[in-house]
């Protein structure tokens, strides 16, 4: 079995190859060949620049380099990054409208989409833009109370009075959050009633660690990194650990955003999926890369914090090294950035695992509203990128539980550790 199928159950090499071809032809939509601009006429984006938010984390690289090498003129627009200070700000820029479009957490999308993470608005994923890449941290003070992974945190935790512990993830509904609650009630913790989980912006996980302020914390890199070098914290799980190959941040911007401006909304993804394949495709361009968004216009840290786990090199900061085979992919031949419609729909699933929603979604409706798979279509077709034979994708979490899709509220309700 390929690499590809074994990573994507139910898709064959064959499959994702062929089916990319079919849009990939000279026949293709505009009648264009793969990567060549689209056409001025009716093809041509209705917005010329635009402004795309991200936030400091090294998962903001295929939009900062699609601007930054100029994939974005092939498509005839111009991308402007713009710094954000933190998800809830990129969260009120994208309703406001003074965003376009943004590097954002998968699930602060689907939570605004269902009004559970603020103003209610109708929104819209163009693509994914990487898997795996996020982290765990411990603050070293926990090493010192014998906590050096899940099990024996859990007896650390036990020992004490319920919310003794304090853990940060990034947004309510966000990645961050899910991957922490999952690995936590993993191990037999309760991520709101055995200890306390507060939100921190990313960029500020270090600095809050250092003066005491949490005992663990959940973010991208390079802020886990950043911790073992600062002497803060050690890494206690990958996300990767927990998901192999997971969704993580997202294209997103909102409905009204796509139907205003739909070729521009295709010219964006597709040269976002062309930067995204330039970083896959060497070390040497993951290298320049890192060198790039190290930048105080960017992430703002050194650029061995962000290079080393860019390049799958990873360390725990308890003396552990390991080469990752699962570290941050942008592309993985295009696997990575199609809209997997199980993807969206398992992150509604752990938001009603934690009470974040009252009752029962629409799973697959929603999935559909806002999985924008038709956009994506154009933008791979313009891009030459393959699409899978099919939209949905199946995977065995930490625990052992596969997620596919199907039964999303049998599944939903059926961890032994919920709200």
């Amino acid at each position: 079995m390929s690499k590809q199928s074994k990573d994507f159950p139910g898709l064959s090499r064959r499959g994702f190859i062929k089916a990319g071809a079919a849009l990939g032809g000279a026949s293709m939509l505009g009648g264009l060949a793969p990567g060549m601009a689209w056409a001025a006429g009716s093809d041509a984006p209705e917005k010329k620049e635009i402004r795309v938010g991200f936030i400091p984390l090294t998962d903001c690289a295929s939009v900062v380099m699609a601007a930054v090498k100029k994939f974005d003129e092939k498509y005839g627009i111009k991308i402007i990054p713009s710094k954000e200070a933190s998800w809830a700000a990129v969260r009120d820029k994208l309703v406001s409208g003074e965003l376009d479009a943004a590097h954002v957490l998968y699930g602060l999308v689907y939570g605004v989409h269902l009004g559970v993470s603020g103003p209610k608005k109708d929104m819209a994923v163009l693509m994914t833009l990487n898997n795996n890449g996020q982290g765990i941290t411990l603050s070293s003070q926990m090493k010192d109370k014998g906590a050096i992974d899940g099990p024996s945190l859990k007896k650390v935790v036990a020992a004490s009075a319920p919310g003794t512990y304090t853990f940060a993830q990034t947004f309510p509904t966000g990645t961050h959050a899910m991957w922490l609650y999952y690995w936590l009630a993993a191990n037999d913790i309760d991520p709101f009633r055995d200890v306390k989980s507060i939100v921190v912006p990313p960029p500020q996980m270090v600095a809050n660690a250092r003066v005491g302020n949490m005992h663990g914390y959940c973010v991208g890199e390079p802020w886990n990194q950043r911790a073992i070098i600062d002497g803060v914290g050690f890494s206690v799980a990958t996300s990767q650990d927990v998901w192999t190959d997971h969704p993580e941040k997202v294209l997103g911007t909102s409905a009204d955003w796509v139907a205003k401006n739909p070729n521009a909304a295709r010219a964006l993804t597709a040269a976002v999926l062309d930067a995204s394949r330039w970083i896959d495709a060497s070390d040497a361009n993951r290298r320049e890369t890192a060198k790039v968004i190290a930048a105080r216009s960017y992430v703002n840290t050194d650029v061995d914090v962000i290079e080393g786990r860019m390049l799958g090199k990873y360390e725990n900061g308890l003396g552990k090294s390991w080469q990752d085979a699962h570290s941050m992919k942008f592309f993985n031949d295009g696997a990575v950035n199609f809209p997997w419609l199980s993807d969206g729909m398992w992150f509604l699933t752990q938001h009603r695992r934690w009470g974040l929603l009252d009752k029962e979604p629409d799973y697959l409706g929603v999935a559909r509203a806002i999985n924008r798979i038709d956009i994506y279509r154009q933008a791979a077709a313009a891009a030459g990128v393959a699409l899978p034979a099919g939209e949905m994708r199946a995977s065995k979490l930490i625990d052992g539980v596969v997620w596919d899709g199907s039964e999303p509220a049998k599944y939903a309700g059926g961890f032994k550790v919920r709200a």
